[in-house]
């Protein structure tokens, strides 16, 4: 097989998939992330989004449809799902204040979901669950009664809607910045610190601490089954595993 001489070699970039699947993938070449999406619509609101926020987000380098180049943050993810957290407690106070920042900016001219819509999403989700046999039935049931409780009237703010610690970013204790806005809209806070601390129970009061406001952890508690019985299909049709251990099923045990 042909390949680059040794002298060329040295000068290209290596190519890293970091995310890919049937509606978008994520490539990082150097110190640049293509971001390749066939809904505009998602990258018009990511774009939009990063230019509204109060908080630092990835310097938009060039985009030509369907490609969104972005520079690279400086630090580190605040971690992954299903692992410990690298960061240190002063980063996940810090995340609550960058939370609470974006909260207090002014709403982006676009809606988001109601909670009628997320209601139709549940029954939709609980009955796929249900129909094929993922979880069990009493272990669906605890956990979209408590689910519901978070579906009432809110005040809206600016959300991020896709706050998983993989998008937020650290150098020591510090918010070096916050990926990929594509869910950003009009919608309830306790959904921002829901997601952001999935499965990372252990820093809720850290990030509460940033926040710098009471939260109703009853109603976080019932984000966090709300978020995981909507994304257990998507991630298990998508390539993803949602019953590794410290993943969205085992938030579901711990919280049924």
């Amino acid at each position: 097989m042909w390949t680059l001489p040794p002298s060329v070699q040295a000068g290209v970039a290596e190519v890293q998939v970091v995310v890919a699947h049937q509606l978008c993938a994520t490539l990082r070449v150097g110190d640049v992330f293509l971001k390749i999406d066939g809904d505009q619509a998602r990258t018009d609101v990511e774009v939009a989004a990063m230019a509204l926020a109060p908080i630092p987000t990835p310097r938009v380098l060039w985009r030509k449809p369907p490609v969104l180049a972005l520079a690279a943050l400086p630090g580190t993810a605040l971690g992954r799902l299903g692992e410990p957290s690298p960061a240190s407690p002063a980063a996940w106070v810090a995340a609550g204040a960058a939370v609470r920042r974006l909260h207090d900016t002014p709403l982006p001219p676009w809606p988001g979901r109601s909670p009628e819509d997320l209601a139709a999403e549940l029954d939709a989700e609980c009955a796929w669950l249900t129909t094929n046999d993922v979880l069990p039935a009493g272990l669906i049931t605890r956990n979209r009664e408590l689910a519901e409780t978070a579906l009432r009237p809110w005040t809206p703010v600016f959300i991020h809607g896709d706050l998983q610690i993989t998008h937020v970013f650290t150098d020591g204790d510090e918010i070096t910045g916050v990926l990929d806005w594509s869910e950003a809209a009009r919608g309830d806070a306790l959904f921002d610190l829901a997601t952001l601390t999935l499965g990372h129970e252990e820093h809720l009061d850290d990030v509460l601490a940033g926040y710098g406001t009471a939260a109703d952890r009853d109603l976080i508690r019932a984000w966090w089954s709300l978020r995981s019985l909507l994304a257990i299909r998507w991630l298990a049709e998508h390539g993803f595993d949602p019953s590794a251990p410290g993943c969205e099923v085992d938030v579901l045990r711990k919280n049924g």
